[in-house]
């Protein structure tokens, strides 16, 4: 299933374990973001078809992070789309490093995946009528990734942080303090819209940041706690 959240901006569901995929149409480029699960490709062509977007006709896939359900179905793009997401992740996933891109936990073979261009933190995506913004968030893995669009306001989160101040849990390549430090610093930003990798759309942003964080240091404490008692 699919909805368009705002003008030229749709929300593809496709189902569990995928992630959910988005799919900008600018001016001068069409990019979908996230590509889920390799067994769920077929929803997700179906899906852009119907939406009017052949496979053919987009840019770009860009990857919120190294992991499987989010970038799975690159398989069946990657010899047609330029594929992209940030340099750590990147590397995790060309190398088939399956101790963070937890290929073979959902049955998935980690080789063979491609990587044509690998981002910085705060490189730019100009698609002409949306301009958007690379955000290195790591914590949940090392080369989790936000894009934020400044004068729409509006933020792909990824698996950094969801609806209701819900966080991830810190996979092998994470960390707790990273994951603290990327929260802070979205918390600063202006954000109307806030569009995670899993769960509800959220549009109290500020509200359900400021939780988040507040729960990241919890589990942190804990996670603290736990060490020092061992």
């Amino acid at each position: 299933m699919f909805k368009e959240i705002i003008p030229n901006l749709f929300l593809i569901k496709t189902k569990k374990p995928s992630c959910h995929s988005y799919l900008i149409l600018g001016e001068k480029m069409s990019i979908l973001i996230d590509s889920g699960i390799n067994e769920n490709f077929k929803i997700l062509k179906r899906d852009l078809e119907r939406i009017g977007v052949n496979i053919s006709h987009l840019n770009m896939v860009l990857n919120t992070h190294e992991h499987v359900d989010h970038f799975g179905a690159n398989r069946h793009l990657q010899s047609k789309v330029s594929i992209t997401t940030h340099r750590y992740a990147a590397t995790k996933i060309v190398s088939a490093d399956d101790e963070v891109i937890l290929c073979r936990a959902h049955g998935e073979n980690p080789t063979g995946y491609h990587v044509h261009m690998w981002l910085e933190n705060l490189n730019v995506l100009d698609l002409g009528d949306w301009f958007l913004k690379i955000l290195h968030t790591p914590g949940h893995t090392s080369g989790s990734l936000c894009i934020y669009e400044p004068r729409k306001r509006v933020l792909i989160s990824g698996d950094t942080v969801f609806a209701k101040g819900t966080i991830s849990d810190i996979s092998s390549s994470g960390s707790y303090g990273e994951y603290i430090n990327s929260l802070a610093r979205l918390n600063t930003m202006k954000i109307d819209l806030l569009l995670p990798g899993h769960g509800s759309v959220s549009e109290d942003v500020e509200e359900d940041i400021d939780k988040a964080l507040e729960n990241a240091n919890v589990k942190h404490e804990l996670f603290l706690n736990t060490m020092n008692n061992k």
